[in-house]
């Protein structure tokens, strides 16, 4: 089964309110009007794409040590997945997809990474849910997802469901602002010019890891 298949019957379920979700229409509703407003907005079109170049960043993973794009391409391409958090069960599924993809990833000499504004305790709780091998970067305060034209501010209809539903993102992130980034992947070559890239506003699509490997066979060439 494809990762969007998977991501389908899931969100099938979720908005039909099944067991153990149970989540009551109205719900639905507000995450369907904040996806709509959010694709309307166009601020997907305004991030950045091929042929940009990528922003250098260090970030943390789990464990507190740096992890840099630029020691990263100095071995290869890089893969990047720009993902909202543990609590996101569409994330969790697509991390899933991306691990299994790793070797394919390997066979073509490119490293990946996953980046999310959340904190240290929670990625290292995305490691261990999802069995991964590849690092998880905490993006403190979304500035590289912002670099990436990708933060943005949820709306206050969303925050206030968020609250309700006890999904603390303050809390997550250790970081005041309610802000999250669009899932995004791109692949960057060693130039640091993006080779592949793919945004979405709508949380509940996300492109096959396979997608990215005619791009990675380019550089490869």
């Amino acid at each position: 089964m494809t990762l969007q298949a998977k991501l389908d019957a899931f969100k099938a379920d979720f908005e039909a309110g099944k067991p153990p979700y149970n989540v009551p229409p109205p719900v639905i509703a507000v995450m369907r009007r904040a996806t709509a407003e959010l694709k309307a907005s166009g601020l997907a079109e305004k991030a950045l794409k091929a042929g940009d170049k990528a922003p250098a960043f260090t970030l943390k993973d789990p464990e507190g040590n740096d992890v840099s794009s630029a020691a990263l391409l100095a071995q290869g391409p890089l893969v990047v997945s720009f993902y909202r958090g543990v609590w996101c069960p569409y994330c969790n599924m697509e991390l899933q997809a991306l691990q299994a993809a790793l070797p394919e990833f390997a066979k073509r000499g490119a490293k990946l990474v996953a980046i999310s504004p959340q904190t240290a305790p929670n990625s290292r709780k995305s490691v261990r849910q999802n069995e991964l091998s590849f690092p998880i970067l905490s993006d403190v305060k979304g500035e590289v997802g912002a670099a990436f034209g990708l933060r943005f501010s949820l709306p206050d209809y969303l925050v206030e469901l968020y609250k309700s539903l006890k999904n603390d993102l303050p809390a997550f992130n250790d970081d005041p602002a309610w802000t999250l980034p669009m899932p995004a992947r791109y692949v960057i070559g060693q130039d640091g010019t993006i080779v592949y890239a793919e945004v979405n506003p709508d949380y509940t699509r996300r492109p096959e890891p396979q997608d990215m490997l005619p791009a990675l066979d380019r550089l490869a060439r």
